[in-house]
């Protein structure tokens, strides 16, 4: 199995819903987005995708959340903007650029702190 990684950074903002402690109150992150794409076979050129223009999507999404309040932004509003929801809104951004790329899988790691991160990986189809 081979894999490419990238990694992006955005700042952003957010509050949780219920049981959170002092997270229930609006306060910031500095996001690290790492995303790994997975896949058996190489390209006839030698790669299994092309690290420029994954690149170029990881930096997008992460563009669009930069300075955001995550719970303003259009399909998180309304929802509780864990780290686990934010890795799946953000593998679900990118997902749509991988499919019919012969990749097997797509992996998002979203660190909210040094200490901290959670991640969404399954197939691509």
């Amino acid at each position: 199995m081979y894999e490419v990684y990238v990694a992006a950074q955005f700042e952003a903002a957010h509050r949780l819903l219920g049981d959170f402690g002092p997270a229930t109150r609006l306060h910031g992150h500095t996001y690290r987005m790492e995303v790994l794409v997975r896949g058996e076979r190489l390209k006839d050129n030698g790669s299994l995708h092309d690290v420029g223009r994954l690149r170029e999507v990881v930096e997008e999404v992460a563009a669009s959340l930069n300075f955001r309040d995550l719970n303003d932004v259009p399909d998180l509003a309304g929802v509780n903007t864990t780290t686990e929801v934010v890795a799946r809104y953000c593998w679900d951004k990118l997902a749509p650029h991988l499919h019919g790329q012969e990749l097997d899988s797509l992996m998002v790691r979203i660190w909210e702190s040094p200490q901290v991160y959670a991640a969404r990986e399954d197939l691509l189809g």
